[in-house]
């Protein structure tokens, strides 16, 4: 993996993207951050991020949302509510 790599985990197992570093701590600190505040639907996640990153990020928010949640999931930093719609949150420790 390059240096400026971060290979990314997916929940299930499967194989999951390498991103840029600074694109991975970028939306993992966003996530966190709003995470902290309240649990969030996939939805308002991605509207969330894309409201606090605008103008900072380039990119498709979206995937990097995507990508860097599910490899939080993986890594046991968040989690998925049972609740309908599900919600994310911050894993208890």
């Amino acid at each position: 993996m390059a240096q400026g790599k971060v290979q990314t985990k997916h929940p299930l197992g499967k194989s999951n993207k390498p991103i840029d570093r600074r694109d991975y701590e970028t939306f993992k600190a966003a996530i966190l951050s709003a995470l902290r505040r309240q649990e969030l639907t996939h939805a308002e996640l991605l509207n969330e991020l894309s409201r606090s990153l605008k103008g900072k990020f380039s990119g498709n928010v979206g995937w990097h949302v995507m990508v860097v949640k599910l490899d939080l999931e993986a890594r046991k930093v968040i989690e998925r509510t049972s609740s309908s719609p599900q919600k994310y949150r911050l894993k208890p420790r």
